[in-house]
């Protein structure tokens, strides 16, 4: 995708389920902008603990390094208005406040990079993610492989039972499925309780 060096700022949007590589396509665009000797501030939700506290890691282990913000203003609160581009991975953690503050840096001219989840575990869309797609002037919608069958995944499979709508976590917790083998909320595998049967062979 060929960006034109206009003198105004604009939105990208990568979304996807996990696993679909957004982290990664965020750092490869923030990392040309480096070569470009642009100016580049990185945020991350102070959330997202999994795999570093300071850096952006991919689940393939790319790494950069990046500010925390524990919601939207945090961003900028730590901003320095000096900067061209500024990358912020798993939107998704900072809330819907986070499209205002992403047109705010957008409309003083910067290259703002957001990625984050489209979908949530139970296949709905998630905020802020389609706020933020009707607002971008490029959207990139990655996919990832199903672990079920290997069909490309556009959902996230939550694999423990949890009722909260946001769970942070990873491998173990999550997996990539396409539309037949996704299943809304857990697996249904995952809820059956099979103790009153194994009792009642026992008697």
């Amino acid at each position: 995708m060929e960006i034109p060096f206009w003198n105004t700022g604009w939105l990208e949007v990568i979304c996807g389920p996990m696993f679909s590589g957004k982290s990664e396509e965020l750092m490869r665009r923030l990392r040309r902008a480096q070569i470009a000797r642009k100016r580049v501030q990185v945020f991350k939700p102070a959330i997202d603990t999994r795999y570093s506290t300071e850096e952006i890691v991919s689940h393939s282990s790319l790494r950069m390094p990046s500010l925390t913000a524990e919601s939207a203003d945090g961003i900028l609160g730590q901003l320095d208005w000096r900067s061209q581009v500024v990358g912020i991975d798993e939107v998704n953690l900072l809330g819907e406040g986070v499209v205002e503050v992403a047109e705010k840096l957008a409309d003083s001219g910067k290259q703002v990079i957001l990625a984050g989840l489209d979908t949530d575990y139970l296949g709905r869309p998630f905020a802020p993610i389609p706020h933020l797609l009707a607002r971008a002037e490029y959207i990139t919608k990655s996919l990832a492989v199903c672990m079920r069958c290997g069909a490309p995944a556009k959902h996230t499979q939550r694999l423990a039972p949890d009722g909260e709508l946001i769970v942070v976590g990873a491998m173990g917790m999550y997996e990539a499925r396409c539309r037949s083998c996704f299943e809304p909320g857990c697996p249904v595998q995952e809820r059956l309780d099979f103790g009153d049967s194994a009792e009642a062979e026992l008697d």
